[in-house]
């Protein structure tokens, strides 16, 4: 079983920190892989036209952002960047394949992240 997810929160979706579920906003369900890409991809274009950076991953991991979404964190004393982050996993599992890279060309990083420290490794 495949599923498409759409996220909304302070990391990308690749990280898959401790709790990251509660990020998502909505899921789809596929029980193929071909219809599932179908709307990854179509979710992928609708959120590249909506924000101005993002960055994927060749396994159906991407995010999106501006630079504008940013929530303050308390814990941080600092401003985090807010992303919208879509995946297709198997089982709920990141897919071990590469997808098309060309699909991903033009993606585009503003280098700008941050993670609250609270997330960080030995914090």
């Amino acid at each position: 079983m495949y599923q498409v997810i759409m996220m909304y929160g302070d990391n990308e979706p690749w990280w898959f920190f401790e709790d990251w579920q509660r990020d998502i906003q909505t899921t789809a369900t596929f029980d193929d892989l071909e219809a599932a890409v179908a709307y990854y991809e179509y979710q992928w274009n609708e959120l590249k036209n909506k924000n101005t950076y993002s960055n994927a991953k060749h396994n159906y991991l991407s995010a999106f952002w501006t630079e504008e979404d940013e929530r303050w964190c308390e814990e941080c004393d600092d401003y985090l960047q807010q992303y919208w982050g879509i995946a297709l996993l198997k089982n709920g599992q990141p897919l071990p394949v590469e997808s098309r890279k060309e699909f991903y060309e033009t993606a585009n990083y503003s280098g700008k992240a941050k993670c609250c420290k609270r997330l960080e490794q030995g914090a």
